[in-house]
């Protein structure tokens, strides 16, 4: 397993080998050029709001933002992978963002969406089981030095193998998130994840 990935993610996270930074990035890349990522809905290590998960009708993506690539950045792509799963579940696979500073509103449509876990083109919203543990996503950024050419829908892997040996740079957030046992969803207001 790659030691550099102590330093990317939280202590609590698994550092599962299939994540597709593990794959693609390595210790250089890690913010390379200070790129960081950030959402103003959750702190890093944070908890998913039940907005961005299937606890919650009409539940959307979280919003994201991110801070300048580095110089000579052709193209971002952000892959949301779940770490505690294996092969980690991928839940939302984004390219085609510019190469520069910006962001992702809530629930905004980005400029191309590939398939996620269960083969849809859109946000996989977090479902799991009562019962189940914490799971933990890996929001990740990447900088490439190269426009991507895959049509929308293309799967995770398509996408992967196109950034394979053009990704100049990384940043990761990490979110948690577990089932509002059955008793407490009727009682959320929603201060509580706030």
């Amino acid at each position: 397993m790659a030691a550099w990935l102590d330093s990317a993610l939280p202590q609590d996270c698994p550092r599962n080998e299939d994540l597709t930074m593990a794959r693609l990035a390595d210790a250089d890349k890690v913010g390379k050029g200070g790129m960081t990522l950030t959402s103003p809905a959750f702190e890093a290590g944070g908890i998913l709001d039940p907005s961005f998960t299937a606890d919650e009708e009409d539940a959307v993506a979280p919003p994201l933002e991110w801070t300048a690539p580095p110089v000579g950045t052709q193209e971002l792509v952000l892959l949301v992978e779940d770490a505690s799963s294996s092969p980690p579940t991928t839940h939302w696979a984004v390219w085609g963002l510019a190469g520069q500073r910006g962001k992702l509103l809530e629930g905004e449509a980005p400029p191309r969406v590939g398939k996620n876990g269960k083969g849809n083109s859109e946000w996989l919203l977090p479902n799991m089981e009562q019962g189940d543990g914490v799971h933990h996503y890996v929001f990740q950024l990447f900088a490439l030095d190269l426009p991507l050419t895959l049509m929308p829908g293309a799967t995770a892997q398509e996408l992967r193998s196109a950034m394979e040996g053009h990704v100049t740079a990384v940043a990761a957030l990490t979110a948690i998130y577990q089932p509002i046992p059955d008793e407490e969803v009727e009682a959320f207001d929603g201060d509580e994840f706030e």
